[in-house]
């Protein structure tokens, strides 16, 4: 019993810690969470990715509503990308219950050290398009958001290469329980010519709805724990939040590059690991 109450106490630290530098640099507690319950507890890795799956559906339904309250969000921009995510996930996830665990790691691994790449290099405004792409118009996609100049529009392109963009990103999502945000940001913000803080925020609106359709993949398949998934959703969610906090105060260029050196060597570990078949 105490050794079950040990345990459970250290998953619930160990993800506090996750949502807290994931919230921080950028990249989310679901790409920390993974590793750590692999590498260090010794949990099967589909049972961390299913544990993962869960916290990010409870992190991203949080700050989406503050998000969509501020008016950055594009509501229309993310239901409709979320059909090709959805069918992505539920792809992913149905791999993940079909491909050895060895595979798993070493796609997580290469995931992983591209998540540490883009949390430290320069972000860069893409410039507003002039005109109204053909498929955006269609589907009135166009929208505003605020600045601090006052409330500016925007146009919409590349709707077609976002769209299968988007469906990696939810193949990934559901294949290694993260929320792949880098590459649905990377879609939007420089297929589709979004804004940047429009990208961002919409990204963080879809996580959830993608990660909640590969879960329940996992769900039934056996691979999602409630003794596993509790204190990693309450660990994450908690960490993120205060991660929030500090973030508005803090200067965290330093810690970006800092955290991203780790997870890449994470992410080494991963790979070898998988290589080796350790995983």
């Amino acid at each position: 019993m105490n050794g079950t109450l040990e345990f459970t106490l250290l998953i619930a630290a160990g993800s506090f810690l996750a949502g807290l530098l994931g919230s921080l640099t950028g990249l989310g507690g679901g790409v920390i969470i993974v590793p750590l319950l692999t590498l260090a507890f010794g949990v099967d890795i589909r049972y961390a990715i299913g544990a993962s799956l869960v916290s990010v559906i409870a992190t991203s339904s949080g700050a989406a509503a503050a998000f969509l309250k501020e008016g950055f969000s594009n509501i229309r921009v993310g239901m409709f990308l979320e059909i090709a995510t959805t069918v992505g996930a539920l792809c992913g996830a149905y791999l993940a219950t079909r491909i050895p665990t060895a595979a798993i790691a070493i796609i997580f691994g290469i995931v992983l050290l591209y998540s540490a790449w883009t949390s430290i290099k320069p972000v860069t405004e893409v410039p507003i398009q002039e005109t109204e792409g053909r498929f955006a118009r269609l589907l009135k996609l166009d929208g505003t958001y605020p600045t601090p100049e006052g409330i500016h529009a925007y146009h919409v392109r590349g709707v077609p290469l976002g769209f299968g963009l988007m469906y990696v990103a939810g193949a990934l999502s559901g294949l290694l329980g993260i929320g792949s945000g880098a590459v649905k940001v990377l879609a939007m913000d420089r297929t589709m010519s979004i804004p940047f803080k429009v990208s961002t925020t919409t990204s963080n609106f879809m996580i959830g709805v993608t990660a909640a359709a590969s879960a329940g993949i996992y769900l039934h398949r056996g691979y999602l724990d409630p003794g596993l998934a509790m204190p990693v959703m309450l660990g994450v969610l908690l960490g993120a939040l205060v991660g929030a906090r500090i973030l508005r105060r803090a200067r965290v260029r330093t810690l970006r590059i800092v955290f991203s050196i780790a997870i890449a060597a994470v992410a080494v570990e991963m790979i070898f690991k998988g290589v080796r078949g350790n995983l």
